[in-house]
C-alpha cells in the first residue's frame, strides 16, 4: 500500500487511531487516549508561545526508509515549509519531531523511530512519557535542554 492510497481510502477516514505504514506497505494503527490528545495540545501551545517562525504540525507524514511515520507533533521552520509546503508525505523530517508515548510503545521502538527521523533531517526529537515528562534527543543522544531554544519545565 502507498501513502496516497491510505489518504484516499474512505474506510480509513475519521478513525480514532494514528495510522502509519511500515516498510512493507502494511498499515499500523495505534489507538490514542484523551491523555495523549491533551499532551499534544499542551505541546502545541508551548511551541506556539515560543516559536514565532515556522509551522506547528500535528501528525504530519514523513517518508522514511521504514515506511511512512507520523510524529504526534512536529515543528518545521519557515525554510522547511517553503521547501516542502503541503507535500504528502514529506520526503524529509521537520526540524522537531515529538512522540507522545503510548502504553504499547517500547523504548527500543521509540529509539528506532527517532533514528528514522534523524536520518531524514530532524534536528531534535522529544519523547513525552505517560506522566508528561519530556526527554529531548539529538542525533548525538539525550540532551538536558533544547538545541532549538525552547524552554521546557520538567513535565507538561
Amino acid at each position: 500500500m502507498q501513502w496516497a492510497e491510505v489518504l484516499q481510502d474512505p474506510s480509513l477516514q475519521d478513525l480514532p487511531y494514528k495510522i502509519e505504514l511500515n516498510e512493507w506497505g502494511q498499515l499500523l494503527m495505534s489507538p490514542a487516549s484523551n491523555r495523549h490528545a491533551r499532551f499534544q495540545g499542551q505541546i502545541m501551545t508551548l511551541l506556539a508561545r515560543q516559536m514565532e517562525d515556522g509551522s506547528i504540525l500535528t501528525e504530519c507524514s514523513i517518508d522514511t526508509e521504514a515506511g511512512v511515520k507520523v510524529p504526534d507533533v512536529a515543528w518545521g521552520s519557515d525554510s522547511f515549509m517553503q521547501q516542502y509546503g503541503d507535500q504528502t508525505p514529506f520526503p524529509m523530517a521537520p526540524e522537531l519531531c515529538i512522540e507522545v508515548i503510548s502504553p504499547s510503545n517500547s523504548e527500543r521502538q521509540m529509539q528506532w523511530k527517532m533514528a528514522l527521523y534523524f536520518a531524514r533531517g530532524a534536528k531534535e526529537c522529544w519523547l513525552v512519557s505517560e506522566t508528561g515528562t519530556v526527554r529531548i534527543f539529538t542525533s548525538h543522544g539525550e540532551q538536558i535542554g533544547s538545541s532549538l531554544g525552547i524552554e521546557l519545565s520538567a513535565s507538561l
